[in-house]
């Protein structure tokens, strides 16, 4: 897996996060359009892969699947949905849809379809322990398997070939349509491993390097996570000693959890599993801990421990929610960029420098864990590779305290984390890390440093478009003729809207092979660079009715 190394994730609760209503009144509305002004936020904050949560058609809350084929409507639909995904792909970000295989709504046309027909629907087999002797707790003239005893969520059969072929066919086309990276499977805990190897084939077939992690709390990861089926699965196991061992003081908590999932025993070390710190079914991380002060310690040890971090949408902002009293809707609120109440900056840029940090040390995309040091309230572990090695150190006490560790090493530790502050280093060293704070130290010989100020790139935002926009200049005029005998060259074009762009270079797209021109606007105040498709940039496009060049070499 080329990309997953390196990814820092977001989780989104699209119908929370656009303000959709809570049940679905099948009026389309382009809620999730919204995403585009994250963008800019997103390459800021240094994310690379998008984690949707639910986006199809559903009665309620997402997991209750209407229809897998279909964009719920509360959000969009295909083609916006489409456009969204070419925007964050534009920008060098991965799209990871969640697949609710597990159960559909009672809204789904199968059960539906049994509703009507009774025992005489085609479709019985379709759905587990179905029973016709006696009623169900919601009311129907048969009875049939809730997950986990929610009624309102019907177990499908994965073992039924029509209703295995019906899921991969939907995958196949998220695939094909909207270009997705990867899957999260909900419930996978409860599902057939059989269809988790079907379906690991099918997408292997379209994509090598799609990636596939599932939902998963208890139990031996290695069960669901191996070359025959998943690729990963979410860690709990190491969540809940991230916010405890805060919480009372105990790092040696997180220390055994860690060992045992990576050290040289470990039972993970050959994993690479999703770390959180909350999600939509989840508390927000600055509700659970006891001392909001801790939050950048947290972050730094989910950043640089082994796995992939993934940020749940909101809390780089320490923003609050708590799941309690049946309900989870305090978590899965909407968010707006402007109007985010008690929000940390400060939080934020923490993540930030973190991201770029972890994107710039391969010791902490591909190193082996080691603990160094452990006491109540420090810790100091290590991520070593063969050119690398990176300490981090905690130290989630009031006041400052020492951590002194062996290296093994005489030069200097440079924490990257903080100014690209120096320390000699003799074999053994003792740092004074100040009270509630994390330090990122690599050995080097005093030349090593990471420049947090370097700005990101500016987003390639593609705005969103309604019916009564002019059509933006997207792949959406079907398969008009191109002229094959004209070559793209460097110099200067005129795009048809009336704009003039210069030609600077090509390029070959990492990930799928293709030609792309790089352009880059004339005669503007801020000069802004471009890319697109060869054969989209030289292609004729139909303008009321006429045939023109989408791009016409002046000079």
């Amino acid at each position: 897996m080329s990309w997953i190394n390196n990814a820092v994730m977001y989780n989104i609760y699209p119908l929370g996060f656009s303000g959709a209503p809570m049940f679905n009144d099948f009026n389309k509305t382009d809620r999730l359009d919204k995403i585009y002004d994250f963008i800019p936020h997103f390459i800021e904050m240094g994310v690379n892969t998008i984690v949707f949560n639910p986006v199809f058609e559903s009665s309620r809350h997402g997991y209750d699947t209407i229809d897998y084929y279909k964009i719920d409507s509360r959000l969009g639909d295909n083609e916006s949905f489409k456009r969204i995904c070419n925007a964050l792909h534009d920008n060098g970000i991965n799209v990871i849809l969640d697949g609710v295989f597990n159960h559909v709504g009672r809204d789904f046309f199968a059960f539906k379809d049994i509703q009507e027909k009774g025992c005489g629907s085609q479709y019985c087999s379709w759905f587990c322990n179905l029973d016709f002797n006696r009623q169900s707790p919601m009311g129907d003239n048969f009875y049939y398997e809730g997950w986990s005893g929610h009624y309102d969520l019907v177990k499908l059969n994965l073992s039924n070939e029509d209703v295995v072929n019906h899921l991969l066919g939907a995958v196949r086309m998220w695939i094909n349509e909207f270009k997705i990276n990867g899957l999260r499977l909900d419930a996978a805990d409860v599902m057939d491993f059989n269809f988790f190897k079907r379906l690991k084939s099918a997408v292997a077939e379209l994509d090598s390097e799609f990636w596939i992690y599932g939902e998963i709390v208890n139990g031996d990861y290695n069960r669901w996570a191996n070359k025959e089926m998943l690729d990963s699965v979410t860690n709990y196991e190491i969540y809940k000693p991230l916010f405890s061992s805060l919480n009372e003081h105990n790092y040696f908590e997180l220390a055994h959890s860690l060992d045992r999932e990576y050290g040289d025993w470990g039972m993970y070390k050959n994993l690479y599993l999703y770390n959180f710190v909350d999600n939509h079914d989840q508390s927000r991380i600055a509700s659970k801990l006891y001392d909001k002060g801790q939050l950048k310690n947290i972050y730094t040890a989910l950043f640089t421990i082994p796995g992939v971090p993934s940020i749940y949408y909101g809390s780089e902002y320490g923003i609050e929610g708590v799941v309690g009293n049946g309900s989870d809707m305090d978590v899965r609120k909407e968010l707006n960029l402007d109007n985010i109440e008690n929000r940390d900056d400060s939080l934020y840029d923490h993540i930030c420098k973190l991201s770029k940090i972890m994107h710039s040390l391969e010791s902490l995309q591909y190193g082996k864990y080691q603990n160094e040091q452990i006491q109540n309230e420090t810790l100091c572990y290590s991520r070593r590779t063969d050119n690398q090695c990176v300490y981090v150190l905690l130290n989630m006490a009031d006041n400052t305290r020492n951590i002194s560790f062996g290296t093994g090493f005489d030069g200097y530790l440079t924490d990257v984390l903080n100014d690209n502050n120096r320390y000699d280093c003799h074999d053994w060293v003792g740092i004074d890390v100040p009270a509630k704070s994390s330090m990122i130290l690599i050995a080097n010989d005093g030349s090593f440093e990471v420049d947090l100020l370097d700005k990101p790139g500016e987003a390639h935002v593609c705005p969103p478009i309604t019916p009564d926009d002019e059509p933006a200049d997207q792949d959406d005029q079907g398969d008009l003729p191109t002229l094959e005998e004209e070559e793209i060259t460097l110099g200067r074009y005129w795009h048809y809207k009336g704009k003039e762009y210069e030609v600077t270079g090509f390029a070959t797209n990492s990930e799928t092979g293709e030609y792309m021109v790089i352009y880059k606007t004339v005669d503007e105040d801020e000069e802004k660079f471009f890319v697109r498709p060869y054969d989209n940039f030289r292609q004729i496009i139909d303008v009321d009715g006429e045939k023109v060049r989408r791009f016409q070499k002046i000079s």
